[in-house]
């Protein structure tokens, strides 16, 4: 099958290069994606570039994405609810319509840079070492101010009916549940077919767990 791979803020590409060799020895084609990320780029661009690779995909496509990246699969699944088979979301949820793509941190020239590691301390980062978060940080790309602000827009309903697995690395599927219970979630809430899957690693599982999470998206696909 073919499956897109899409890392979170900062991360190229490259973030899935662990993951990638099992995935093939599995009999899939994955295709890890790297996004436009200029000063002129917007939320729109990035969308764009994700559009195009699922276009190219000879049939449906399992589309992964980790962190606030997930804001972008589901924004693809909206655009082409025809042409993904399933939405696997992996440490992150959708923002809801209306919202900011990812306001998190500071904006400095234009770019929202990597924080640093100590924005990240506890679950999140308790399983990089130091030769991780070095490598992380050295390869972190900036976020352009424009896809950091850039307004959620949803428009067809068709996206509810495509099913979405939900890999919860440093938060739990009850808390997940939680969240949509209490209404905080409502992308999520709405989506007719969902599961939630424990997954035992902190917010970067494709460094420390890529054989791990390799299988896990074989068996969602």
């Amino acid at each position: 099958m073919d499956i897109l791979l899409i890392g979170g803020l900062w991360l190229d590409g490259t973030a899935w290069d662990a993951v990638t060799p099992t995935l093939r020895e599995l009999g899939h084609r994955p295709r890890a994606l790297t996004l436009p990320a200029t000063s002129s780029t917007a939320l729109d661009d990035q969308l764009a570039a994700v559009l195009a690779a699922v276009d190219a995909a000879p049939g449906p496509v399992l589309l992964v994405a980790h962190s606030a990246a997930c804001t972008l699969g589901r924004l693809a699944v909206d655009a082409r609810p025809e042409r993904i088979a399933t939405l696997v979301l992996v440490g992150g949820y959708p923002q809801p319509d209306g919202g900011r793509y990812a306001e998190f941190f500071d904006i400095r020239d234009g770019f929202m840079p990597f924080p640093g590691w100590a924005a990240f301390e506890g679950p999140d980062s308790a399983d990089l070492d130091e030769g991780l978060r070095q490598r992380i940080a050295a390869a972190a790309v900036p976020v352009p101010e424009q896809v950091a602000r850039g307004p959620v827009r949803y428009s067809d309903p068709r996206r509810h009916d495509v099913p979405v697995m939900m890999v919860c690395p440093e938060f739990s599927p009850a808390q997940v549940r939680a969240w949509v219970a209490e209404g905080h979630v409502p992308e999520l809430a709405a989506a007719k077919h969902i599961e939630y899957h424990d997954f035992d690693s902190g917010h970067w599982p494709m460094f420390t767990k890529p054989a791990e999470l390799a299988r896990l998206l074989h068996t969602f696909a």
